[in-house]
């Protein structure tokens, strides 16, 4: 059911996530309605437009996003069309919720926290769904209540159940330790100041071009260590996170059991995309995440694929941005 008030979202590529934003979007969001649905492949996009009865179908992401009839963005398009669409999205004064990674690179990245303070207003969240998730909101709880005392440490393992064809160690960086990147920022509340990345012995059933596992050690601004065990084609899918503090110690995901991080995580998605519609209604436009974090997490990457190159400890370098409304971390 619609009304009057409904946002009315543009979701553009509609792959895999892509489909399932539409459907959420239609069947769990209160407030909006998809009333364009954009891909390339426009017979996708049309399948795909089946779910949300009353939309169009346009090939042009573009025309989609000032389009009279569209007040927001989801993108969730291949990750190379990201920084064109956003900038698009802020071009048209359209808020706009952008799945990872905000660009491929540290600097389109930054140019578009440029562009964005320029404007006045925030406008891009970053999809960064684990913030949303209520295992990682629980354990930010404990962290910042004190409970367990000043934090120490952060322990992470994220574990896939294979590698889609063609994935690389540059891909396992930029595509699944970037998780653990905005993970980090967001439970510390600080920045990641340099960051190693080591090759331990293969997985001999890994694919040519993929070195896995991965085991990498971040340090934050105040000196914490954060290590992440990346294992790509383990067989089975985990994601565990343990906060160490000075009084006590908490883990999560050790209860949770899914062959699918849609799955895993469909709580969290659907959280935050409420949250998303719910802020752009009211005219905050972001309630998350937003292009500072999608910044801070591609130079992490940058400096984690560089680690991976050489083999050595590599700093992190953030440029600051004058902005008229506060950095997130």
């Amino acid at each position: 059911m619609t009304d009057r008030t409904d946002l009315r979202v543009a979701v553009l590529g509609v792959g895999r996530m892509g489909a399932d934003h539409v459907a959420r979007l239609h069947d769990e969001i209160t407030g909006a309605q998809v009333t364009v649905v954009s891909d390339v492949a426009i017979d996708r996009a049309t399948a795909i437009a089946l779910n949300a009865p009353g939309s169009r179908v346009l090939a042009d992401p573009f025309e989609a996003i000032v389009s009279d009839d569209v007040d927001a963005v989801v993108i969730a398009s291949s990750s190379a069309a990201h920084e064109a669409q956003v900038r698009a999205c802020l071009a048209a004064g359209r808020p706009v919720l952008c799945e990872k990674p905000l660009t491929t690179r540290a600097q389109t990245a930054l140019d578009i926290v440029t562009a964005e303070a320029e404007l006045g207003t925030p406008l891009v969240q970053v999809g960064f769904m684990r913030r949303f998730d209520h295992e990682y909101v629980e354990l930010k709880k404990r962290l910042d209540s004190g409970a367990l005392g000043q934090p120490l440490l952060l322990h992470f393992a994220h574990r896939n159940v294979t590698a889609p064809a063609g994935y690389t160690s540059v891909n396992a960086i930029n595509e699944t330790l970037v998780h653990e990147i905005d993970a980090t920022r967001f439970l510390l509340g600080e920045e990641i100041v340099a960051i190693t990345v080591h090759s331990p012995t293969a997985n001999s059933a890994a694919p040519v071009g993929l070195h896995d596992p991965l085991l990498v050690l971040m340090e934050s601004a105040s000196g914490r260590l954060v290590d992440v065990e990346v294992f790509v084609t383990y067989g089975a899918y985990e994601v565990r996170a343990e906060a160490v503090g000075e009084r006590g110690a908490a883990m999560i995901g050790t209860t949770r059991r899914s062959t699918d991080f849609r799955e895993y995580f469909q709580q969290a998605y659907r959280s935050e995309l409420q949250t998303w519609v719910d802020a752009v209604r009211v005219g905050t436009n972001v309630n998350g995440p937003g292009a500072w974090d999608g910044y801070a997490a591609a130079a992490v990457c940058e400096a984690g694929v560089e680690s991976l190159r050489t083999g050595q400890r590599v700093d992190v370098h953030l440029t600051p941005v004058r902005a008229s409304h506060p950095q997130r971390g």
